[in-house]
């Protein structure tokens, strides 16, 4: 033999091969043995009968009942084999039996035994010329009887056995085991401790269970006390020595769930949550499912939900732009839009890898989509001309932007061109190219910033404001078009109508505003909220990779607060927020409560089983350059005014000078190209509520 084939037997694969070939060798036996044992189950057990019932001896049997016997057991065999055959008792996994095993093992049972008792009596008329009619009572209940016990003993002795195994192994195991406490004696808590007594190497002992149903207190659950109700959570945990708390209670509200996560966050346990009623649902929940708590298990309020109707009525059969749709935002917005069946989904965004990721999680999950990913820069437009003059779409959502604030104070310039410029750009393209609506996202940071990004994107709702004022007057025309010479980067602006040619104008991605004045109507809107758990950049993962390093956990200042939304409740609003655009309005989400930065690190150093300032130690480092104490969702001078959503309000937007601010826009624009370093102070002229954090750059 080549060395090469002896290779290819010693292969990983070839064994892998032969594995499987084994263990399904191995299922095969199995299936022989046990169909076997039916048969002769089937005919013994009516054979003891008439044994017993002329008193254990053999002799003493008369012949008229030992011949039908004799000659209708083959027909009973292989009726039974077949019965068992089509209701696959010999293709279960009898480990795992459950109540559908037993349910097919008694139905089988019950069919068998009848076509028995029938066909046994015909059998002793047909042989005995109608001498006898039948066999003794004895011989049909008892054979019966033992017949389902013998048939039931064997299939569910193997899983009794792996129990009586398994409690001996945890017995013996204890002491090195991790001793849990499972609050929630409902459905989901019997799954999950099931779960756990059946796996093979598990490493988690449940102690005792907790729940509020006082009925159920003092009982037992699969050989567990249920010891009482939340209340007593403190007490049993140093009681039995707790480690580890599992919640398993996924039909409690909010509220409930956050009362008793604050209870446990106390005990320096180990805490993990079972997400949601869906898996309850359809059947399949696991110790896998449950989660580490998250911080917005804290928040202690239900989910927000919007009209996801009006949503889809809106988005349904439309080609749908997304700018940014990589990231943390962007990303969320293409997973709900692909769920509300768009005609088309265009995701553009510069960094490739994000937008990879996005691309094949919606290609997995929604292979219907009718999806483009392009890669490309808002800042360039002529690559974002052409993408609208080739895929025309009819709603935009732009939350292509920087967003960091620290960073974007050493980088002021960046700001301004991609978030301000960037912004311009797109919306002119949108424009342009007969786009219905434009939604910028916007952030609670553009209300007297006293950052750069805060300053850059208030100017991205200026700009939008622009759009809306001069569509609506109908002097589109006055809007100038960013237009590069040579390399997109160099910032020229120049005005529509000195454009040398029509051919020109098509180069740009645009028709000629002379050509088809009538035609521009988009509606250009913006939504302003918060931050959000879970985000690019958000404070939450930095904190836990701080908590996960041993510490220290860094907040900058003890009374800083900010507004919290998770990432699928503010794409929702955003969303529902697009439907009611008639154009010009600044949406602002409601985010709740303001959260104090300090009491969340502490939270969430609790939920991961330590003591802050003993185990984790915190720090103030003092507030970073840009950074400020606490977010307004409105200016002052705004007001407010109501949605039919009472989460969705609509700010009345500050009146400016629309045209002395696209020439100061120029400025900024030629000065960010520039690398001016007195971009903050031109920006200041512009922004009249900015208050610049003294830095020189």
């Amino acid at each position: 033999m080549k060395n090469s084939e002896k290779n290819n037997l010693n292969s990983p694969k070839r064994k892998d091969f032969s594995k499987k070939g084994l263990l399904k060798g191995n299922l095969q036996v199995t299936d022989i043995v046990l169909l076997l044992y039916d048969i002769g189950v089937v005919n013994l057990s009516f054979f003891l009968a008439l044994w017993f019932r002329f008193d254990c001896q053999y002799s003493l049997i008369p012949n008229i009942y030992l011949e039908p016997f004799f000659k209708f057991a083959p027909v009973y065999s292989l009726f039974c084999v077949a019965v068992f055959s089509y209701f696959r008792l010999y293709k279960s996994i009898w480990r795992f039996a459950s109540y559908n095993e037993l349910a097919r093992v008694l139905v089988s049972v019950t069919i068998v035994s009848i076509f028995h008792v029938i066909g046994i009596t015909i059998t002793c008329q047909i042989i005995l010329n109608g001498d006898i009619y039948r066999m003794p009572l004895f011989y049909y209940a008892f054979g019966v009887m033992l017949q389902a016990v013998l048939l039931l003993a064997v299939r569910f002795s193997y899983r009794f056995i792996l129990l009586m195994w398994g409690l001996k192994k945890r017995e013996n195991g204890l002491a090195y085991s991790k001793r849990v406490l499972l609050i929630g004696a409902g459905a989901a808590g019997q799954i999950i401790l099931r779960d756990l007594h059946e796996a093979k190497e598990s490493a988690e002992h449940v102690c005792c269970i907790i729940d509020d149903n006082s009925d159920k207190w003092n009982r037992f659950m699969d050989g567990v006390p249920i010891v009482g109700g939340r209340e007593d959570i403190l007490q049993n945990v140093e009681k039995y020595h707790i480690e580890k708390i599992l919640i398993a209670i996924p039909s409690a509200s909010a509220e409930e769930k956050r009362d008793i996560l604050d209870i446990c966050k106390e005990t320096s346990c180990e805490l993990k949550i079972l997400p949601g009623m869906y898996q309850l649902a359809n059947g399949e929940i696991t110790i896998s499912d449950m989660k580490e708590v998250a911080i917005e298990d804290l928040l202690g309020r239900e989910p927000i939900q919007a009209n996801l109707e009006e949503v889809f009525r809106y988005l349904n059969g439309k080609r749908i732009l997304v700018t940014g749709g990589g990231g943390s935002i962007g990303s969320e917005l293409c997973r709900q839009i692909a769920r509300h069946n768009p005609r088309q989904l265009i995701i553009f965004d510069v960094y490739e890898n994000n937008a990879y990721d996005i691309q094949q999680e919606l290609r997995a999950n929604y292979p219907q989509l009718n999806l483009e990913v392009l890669i490309g820069s808002v800042r360039d437009s002529r690559r974002i001309n052409s993408v609208f003059a080739t895929y025309h779409p009819e709603v935009v959502y732009h939350a292509a932007a920087h967003k960091h604030v620290p960073l974007m104070e050493d980088s002021p310039r960046e700001a301004i061109k991609n978030n301000a410029i960037g912004t311009y750009k797109t919306a002119y393209a949108a424009m342009m190219n007969g786009c219905e609506r434009f939604v910028l996202i916007s952030t609670d940071k553009a209300v007297n910033p006293t950052n750069i990004m805060g300053a850059s994107k208030r100017l991205c709702e200026m700009v939008i404001q622009t759009f809306d004022e001069k569509i609506k007057a109908g002097k589109a025309g006055e809007l100038p078009m960013l237009h590069a010479h040579g390399n997109d980067e160099d910032g020229s602006m120049r005005s529509m109508g000195n454009l040398k040619s029509e051919k020109e104008a098509e180069l740009s991605g645009g028709f000629g505003i002379e050509k088809g004045q009538e035609a521009l109507k988009t509606e250009f809107v913006a939504v302003r909220f918060g931050n959000v758990l879970g985000s690019n950049g958000s404070v939450i993962p930095f904190f836990k990779k701080q908590i996960a390093a041993g510490g220290p956990v860094t907040v900058t200042h003890p009374d800083i607060v900010r507004y919290f939304m998770t990432i699928p409740e503010a794409v929702s609003l955003v969303l529902q927020a697009g439907t009611y655009a008639k154009g010009g309005e600044i949406f602002v989400l409601d985010m709740g409560e303001p959260v104090k930065i300090d009491m969340l690190a502490r939270n969430l150093i609790k939920l991961s089983g330590y003591k802050p300032g003993v185990d984790i130690k915190i720090e103030y480092v003092g507030l970073r350059p840009g950074e400020k104490l606490y977010e307004e969702k409105l200016m002052e001078e705004e007001g407010m005014k109501t949605t039919p959503n009472h989460l969705i309000h609509i700010g009345c937007p500050i009146p400016f000078d629309t045209d002395r601010f696209m020439l100061q826009l120029k400025e900024l624009m030629d000065a960010s190209y520039g690398e001016d370093r007195d971009i903050r102070k031109l920006v200041a002229e512009v922004v009249k509520t900015y208050r610049p954090y003294p830095f020189s750059d």
